[in-house]
């Protein structure tokens, strides 16, 4: 019998079945003709033979080796997958399921990949194919529960081999954030063999089908025991395998996938796996071995049997703990517990030292993303071969895709994974001071880089992190804009770090680079030569304000309609309450003062537009809708006012709260559970309480309802359908929780914040303001919190009137000011700029500069302020004690205000 089988016995018996058997037949293990119950047994014959005592291992390989080569490695057929394997895999005499995987898989398991046989099908003879795989997946569906251990390992490390043979879900789909820059992209990896192979021949069907026999429950259990029997470290490394082939290629997402968010939550074992990465060693020519995370932190390249050891458990612990981390509350991530294998299996100790190495990783693949040198003797030699009419094969352009699917998604997930604890970190620190940043990267904003060119702000807007990752060494420009700069690999790098890791630059530089970016920008807006270029529109914004009512003047002339572009420069003219037009051209500060005060009444909470917390921070009032039509106008209208004091460096006092910069921020408009604690603390308080709760949850009478009381007028509000009559339970207690959060953080004010964000993107290049977190971004805006250095101020202060540094009067001035509190200090400040905070990079950024004018002789006046001009107009005060108590009570009354 094992003769007919080396010779094509199940080639011939399945083209019987092809041509014989209907191709129309539902899946049944029941033959559908008499005939095709004579094929079946035709098949099954030689596999009975296996289990007799008189069979030999050769018998039985020679046998399943050719039953694979030639029927389940083929395309399958309508026949064969409706008929022939479900009756295969549920028949009486059953399917020596067991003597396939000691025929398909090596003995020893144990020998780690790169010490060890290359794998395990291979070692077979039998080629690997995805439809080997289906197969091997639909015969063992019903009997994975009833296999030992070691046949559980055999099966594992034979679904390891077979798994890339699925065809991947193509690019487009595993980055469905990034837009589509060609056509191939949107293409599902294709292979010639599927255009044959009858009703699988979709990639997306057979894909599709692939996993969900994966997904189900009796391969979920057998992976669920095979780990907790214990792994052994290939083991452990070919379910790592497995799992990041399915995340990586096949954009499969930890909250689908049971086994994945069951592992997710289980604290043992990302313990494990942590320890597994940690652990993945190199030994290297002098005999001492080195950590492959340390070549990865390095930049260093490893080879590809290296990088199979580090890159599956790192993408799937990086993915597991991610997901984790997402629904743990701040309360979890911070309490240090005796036993954390629920909650959190990390104590922030070990989170400071992870986080080091992780943000290092990152670091590393950039460098390893973007070399020094890119490969191009592959394309020359491929024209080479073809010249002379020598095919070369697509083998190795296929292994280069999916070494480019694996680094994309690794990259992505440790990024998340970084970003997750940073924000934690900038929440409630655990880390120390500096520890985000990375000796590795030096950015610095003096430096003649691509920030000075021009293009580069679209650049830094659209670009992608690696060079596309669509090839590791294709340029990542845009290759329709023909006048896009050529960006050296240092440049390269630079803005891929500042796009996906910004923390690890420091702040300063950040801010210097964002002011150059502006800069830039500015002088393609407001040059002189631009203003000649914009035929049939005005060189500048010129509008006339009403002083009484500043923001519905401008909230009308400074609309999208009227003022398109308001990155243009701005005059204004301003009428005072009397009518009278205000003496005076404005050559800055009129301007400056106007946007000041047109802020400071948009964002005032007696308007109606933002509503303050319990801190006193800002935030978008969800009644807004109630009081005013075409509310979401406003919002649009408010960012970009914002965006144009950021855009001319005008520090504005509004203390926003941080879940509502968060949002402003991220990508997809959406913040976590917690950041509830920042716009109402008693209902976080409450929900914690819930999620605590030992007693019976429903008893509290709760339901899937929450009651808004806006204008003094209560409404319910479903938090899903029909949730006024879902009780809240002890089991769907989580899902509430969540879902109140959602609702009051992301859904009741989404349309306002969206408004807004987009009214700022239009003067101000969201990508440029996303190298700041929440709390950075609040100090962009506001300014510094650090103490007014009266040194550097005076360093910077001009004099007019009369007065110089050396004059008498201006030296009791500066021993006075020294002698400030600083809270008096911001007083001064304020009284003079309208900001009590100084500017991110000294006194010396302040425009206008901080100046000092002579007031006249008479002492008993008081100092007045012009803070359109930052002027401020000081008597000739003769003693330090008449200068002490004047200055202190007009800058602590704000006396003495006016407009010059």
């Amino acid at each position: 019998m094992d003769y007919l089988c080396s010779h094509g016995y199940f080639r011939h018996v399945g083209s019987l079945v092809n041509s014989r058997i209907p191709d129309s037949i539902e899946h049944s293990t029941n033959p559908p003709t008499p005939l095709a119950a004579t094929l079946l047994e035709f098949i099954v014959k030689p596999l009975t033979l296996i289990s007799s005592q008189q069979a030999k291992d050769t018998y039985r390989d020679t046998v399943l080796w050719a039953l694979c080569k030639d029927l389940l490695t083929q395309p399958i057929t309508e026949q064969v997958r409706n008929f022939i394997l479900p009756a295969m895999a549920g028949g009486k005499q059953g399917f020596p399921f067991e003597d396939l995987l000691q025929a398909l898989a090596p003995v020893n398991h144990d020998v780690p990949a790169n010490e060890g046989e290359s794998s395990p099908v291979s070692h077979s003879r039998v080629e690997p194919s995805p439809w080997l795989l289906y197969s091997l997946l639909e015969l063992g569906d019903c009997q994975v529960e009833r296999l030992n251990q070691s046949a559980l390992t055999s099966y594992l490390h034979v679904l390891e081999t077979l798994l890339p043979t699925l065809p991947s879900v193509g690019r487009a789909a595993s980055h469905q954030a990034a837009d589509s820059d060609s056509e191939e992209e949107d293409m599902d990896t294709l292979d010639p063999m599927f255009l044959k192979s009858g009703s699988l021949n979709s990639p997306q069907a057979l894909r599709e089908q692939c996993i969900a026999m994966l997904g189900s429950w009796n391969h979920i259990n057998c992976f669920l025991r095979c780990i907790f029997s214990g792994l052994s470290h290939p083991t452990l490394l070919a379910l790592c395998s497995i799992l990041h082939t399915l995340m990586a290629r096949h954009n499969l997402q930890v909250h689908k996938f049971r086994l994945l968010y069951t592992l997710a939550f289980n604290g043992a074992f990302l313990r494990q796996l942590y320890a597994a990465v940690l652990g993945a060693t190199k030994t290297t020519a002098t005999g001492s071995k080195v950590q492959l995370l340390q070549l990865l932190a390095g930049g260093i390249p490893m080879a590809p049997e290296d990088a199979q050891r580090v890159v599956p458990p790192l993408s799937l612990f990086c993915s597991l703990f991610s997901h984790s981390l997402m629904s743990l509350h701040d309360i979890d991530f911070y309490a240090e517990k005796p036993d954390r294998s629920h909650a959190m299996p990390f104590r922030l100790s070990e989170l400071v030292s992870m986080s080091a190495v992780l943000r290092d990783v990152c670091v590393g693949i950039i460098e390893l993303a973007i070399p020094d040198t890119k490969p191009t003797v592959g394309e020359d030699y491929r024209k080479a071969m073809n010249s002379v009419g020598a095919k070369v094969s697509d083998g190795a352009d296929l292994d280069f895709q999916r070494q480019t699917e694996d680094w994309a998604h690794l990259f992505k997930v440790i990024t998340h994974v970084v970003a997750q604890l940073k924000a934690r970190d900038t929440r409630q620190r655990f880390c120390p001071h500096g520890h985000w940043l990375s000796t590795r990267v030096n950015i610095q904003a003096t430096r003649p880089s691509a920030m000075q060119r021009g293009q580069t702000m679209s650049l830094f807007g659209r670009r992608r992190p690696f060079p596309g990752l669509v090839q590791l060494g294709r340029s990542d420009m845009d290759v329709n804009d023909e006048d896009a700069p050529l960006l050296s690999v240092t440049e390269t790098r630079q803005l891929t770090i500042l796009k996906e890791l910004p923390f690890v630059v420091p702040f300063e530089e950040r801010v210097k680079l964002f002011q150059q970016l502006i800069l830039k920008d500015k002088d393609e807006h407001q040059a002189d030569s631009m203003f000649f270029l914009e035929r049939g529109n005005s060189r500048l914004i010129d509008v006339m304000i009403r002083r009484n009512y500043i923001y519905e003047d401008a909230y009308d002339k400074l609309s999208p309609e009227n003022e398109p572009n308001l990155k243009k420069r701005m005059r204004v003219n301003l009428v005072n309450f009397q009518g009278l037009e205000e003496a005076g051209i404005d050559g800055g500060g009129i301007f400056r003062e106007f946007l000041h005060e047109l802020l400071k009444a948009g964002f005032d909470p007696n308007r109606g537009f933002f509503r303050t917390t319990n801190d006193g921070q800002v935030y978008p009032n969800p009644a807004s809708e109630l009081l005013v039509e075409h509310y979401a106008r406003h919002y649009y209208f408010l960012g970009r006012m914002l965006g144009k004091a950021l855009y001319e460096n005008m520090l504005v006092e509004i203390p926003f709260a941080s879940f509502f910069l968060s949002k402003i921020l991220s990508k997809h408009n959406h913040v976590d559970i917690d950041q509830l604690q920042s716009l109402d603390p008693e209902v976080y308080r409450n929900l914690l309480f819930l999620k605590n709760y030992d007693g019976d949850v429903s008893d509290l009478a709760l339901n899937f309802t929450i009651v808004n009381n806006d204008l003094g007028e209560a409404q319910v509000v479903e938090l899903k359908p029909g949730g006024q009559n879902i009780p809240v339970t002890s089991e769907n207690r989580i899902q509430y929780i969540h879902l109140v959060a959602d609702y009051r953080l992301n859904k009741q004010i989404r349309a306002h914040c969206m408004s807004f964000r987009q009214g700022l993107a239009d003067v101000v290049n969201l990508e440029w303001l996303r190298m700041f977190d929440d709390q950075e971004l609040q100090v962009v805006i506001s300014g510094s919190q650090q103490p007014i250095d009266v040194a550097d101020l005076r360093k910077h202060t001009n004099y007019s009137g009369g007065y110089t540094d050396e004059h008498p009067v201006i030296e009791t001035f500066w021993k006075v000011v020294r002698e400030f509190t600083n809270r008096q200090r911001r007083h001064l400040l304020k009284f003079v700029t309208s900001c009590s905070r100084p500017p991110l990079l000294g006194f010396k950024e302040l425009y206008p500069a901080f100046c000092i004018h002579h007031g006249g002789p008479e002492e008993d006046r008081l100092p007045t302020a012009s803070t359109c001009m930052n002027l401020l107009k000081l008597p000739e005060f003769q003693d330090e004690e008449t200068m002490r108590s004047k200055l202190l009570y007009a800058v602590e009354s704000n006396a003495g205000f006016e407009l010059s």
